[in-house]
Formats: C-alpha cells, structure tokens, sequence
C-alpha cells in the first residue's frame, strides 16, 4: 500500500508515550505506532457505527420480512 507523508500536532506527554513504547521496541518508529493508533480507531469507529445502525433496526419487522421472502422460496424449493 502507498504511504503518504503528513505532518501532525501532537501533545508533548502523548509524544512522550509514544516514544517510550519506540525504546521499548514495540513499535518500529513513530510513524509505525501513530500509525497502527489511527487504524485500532477508525475500525472501533466503523464497529460501534454498525452497532449504532443496527440497534436502530425493529426485531420484529426484519424477522417478518426475512419470513416473507422466506415462505415464498420454500415454494420454489424442491422436496428432499
């Protein structure tokens, strides 16, 4: 995948942390550790999305309509 070069604002104690985990040896390099940070976020974001738009859904009303297209495609099923 192509790599981008930015350039960011950071707080100095955040830094800090970041740089004590690239001594440690956890991660490669900065870029490395803000890198897979920014990842771990988006997908906690786009998981907890699909969690908020599927608590928006009626059990009730899907489980009907799965049952309606159901019922119609045993008719067209064939017998075992």
């Amino acid at each position: 995948m192509s790599q981008t070069k930015v350039a960011i604002t950071i707080e100095e104690g955040v830094l800090a942390r970041v740089d004590a985990l690239v001594r440690r040896r956890v991660f490669s390099n900065r870029s490395r550790a803000i890198q897979e940070a920014v990842q771990e976020k988006l997908e906690r974001l786009e998981r907890s999305r699909l969690a908020e738009e599927c608590a928006k859904l009626d059990p009730a009303f899907e489980r009907a309509m799965a049952d309606e297209g159901l019922s119609e495609e045993l008719a067209a099923w064939p017998k075992y």
